[in-house]
């Protein structure tokens, strides 16, 4: 069991996660200026522990899972913007695939047949998750998750266990779903990105890895109002700006309604 106040320790985590972050962004930059001088085996050194640090991520955000589910669908620690990007608690694997199209084009024949083969598995199985969320929204017969926040969420199972009909769940059986889900989901992400990077030569995966994680931070300079700090990382990538900005717009189109 984890404590209470896991929420709280991921949060400040966080914040530590994302320095580190931003100096994998400054050296997967650099090594992008002179990946020709430099072995393949040294790139793949780099994507490596950029992969690593991700899998941190996720290692610390499933304390944050088993303490409390319901705060990772609308994260504290989050921007409103960033919280526009959440698929069941997380990025949606898809995403990796356009990010894979905007930042590598050089791909072979062979490698585009075995993308695509990853990219349909992978919708296959956001279609599963999807199906087994709306089965639990409409168990509960509650508004999406994805509005629920901690608050909500607890609401929910108070509301649940009031309820005490054969037709409701019990609270704990929310809860437990919601878990097995975000575990799920997450698991998804992960093989994703790691199935793709299979798939790319060093040089590729570099450019790959740089393109994933300087769209993340650019996303969240926007979301936190730092708008120059995110136009100098996205530069050299004018069509994961355009994504960014796009986003930024919905969000703040939804915030006025």
């Amino acid at each position: 069991m984890e404590p209470d106040n896991a929420p709280e320790i991921f949060a400040a985590f966080f914040e530590g996660w994302l320095v580190r972050q931003e100096q994998y962004l400054e050296e997967l930059q650099t090594v992008k200026q002179k990946m020709g001088d430099l072995r393949e085996d040294d790139l793949r050194d780099l994507v490596n522990r950029v992969l690593t640090h991700y899998q941190h991520y996720f290692e610390e955000k499933s304390r944050v899972t088993q303490s409390d589910v319901f705060v990772l669908f609308s994260p504290p620690w989050f921007s409103a913007l960033e919280r526009s990007f959440l698929w069941i608690a997380g990025f949606k694997p898809g995403l990796a695939f356009r990010v894979l199209r905007d930042s590598v084009n050089d791909l072979s024949e062979e490698q585009e047949r075995r993308i695509a083969r990853v990219r349909e598995e992978t919708r296959m199985e956001e279609r599963m998750l999807n199906d087994e969320l709306a089965r639990i929204h409409e168990s509960v017969g509650a508004p999406p998750v994805s509005g629920w926040g901690r608050k909500r969420g607890r609401v929910v199972l108070a509301a649940a266990a009031d309820e005490g009909s054969a037709n409701c769940p019990a609270p704990e059986a929310i809860r437990s779903a919601l878990e097995n889900l975000v575990g799920n989901a997450d698991t998804l992400r992960t093989n994703t990105v790691m199935r793709i990077g299979q798939v790319l030569r060093p040089k590729q995966n570099v450019e790959f890895v740089a393109a994933g994680t300087r769209l993340q931070l650019t996303v969240r300079a926007l979301g936190m109002g730092k708008a120059a700090v995110a136009a100098a990382a996205v530069a050299p990538d004018e069509s994961l700006q355009d994504s960014a900005a796009a986003a930024a717009a919905a969000a703040a189109a939804r915030r006025r309604t």
